[in-house]
């Protein structure tokens, strides 16, 4: 059920914010400028990562002026985060990818475990071409396995939460960008 309505309160009132909802709408749109210019001849099939990409799904599409099509994927690690995990596919990249060009939209670029995996089998399944967008690219200095097409804003190594990533379970709604102050 997640966290507490309390103790969600507490963590947003103690966090630091990081990107205001005005610097998150501008990042928004510069996304969806650099994606119009690159796949508006494409007729791509984009799909959403479950859960955390529902937030900035749903404000990038409106914002792209070219005809595609939409789906969903819905993924998540199990195990030891740091060093990986086991790739759990809870509704997997279907057949209709084949022949197409893919743009996956996901919340933050961590590690980059997962959106390799959606890549690898994105290619799998016959996609003619694979794009990614993320809102947050999380910089930790690691090398990471995939890099991102389209990039909303960079962090630094922290615990964040807002605009589609949640803490706890709670505050994906938030329009802004938090950090959990030390972390």
């Amino acid at each position: 059920m997640g966290t507490s309505v309390q103790r969600a309160r507490d963590i947003l009132q103690q966090a630091e914010l990081l990107y205001p909802a005005e610097q998150v709408q501008v990042s928004l749109h510069q996304v969806a400028q650099q994606i119009n210019a690159a796949l508006a001849d494409t007729h791509p099939l984009v799909l959403s990562v479950m859960g955390g990409a529902v937030v900035f799904t749903g404000q990038l599409l409106p914002l792209l002026d070219f005809p595609l099509d939409f789906d969903y994927v819905h993924v998540s690690r199990y195990g030891d985060a740091t060093h990986g995990g086991k790739i759990c596919w809870k509704v997997e990249p279907c057949e209709n990818v084949r022949g197409r060009v893919v743009l996956v939209v996901d919340d933050i670029l961590d590690e980059g475990h997962t959106l390799a995996a959606l890549r690898q089998r994105v290619m799998e399944l016959g996609a003619s071409k694979f794009y990614s967008a993320v809102f947050a690219d999380k910089g930790h200095g690691r090398d990471k396995p995939i890099h991102a097409d389209f990039v909303g804003v960079e962090l630094a190594d922290r615990f964040v939460f807002g605009y589609g990533m949640d803490i706890e379970g709670a505050w994906r709604n938030l329009p802004a960008i938090y950090a959990v102050k030390g972390k």
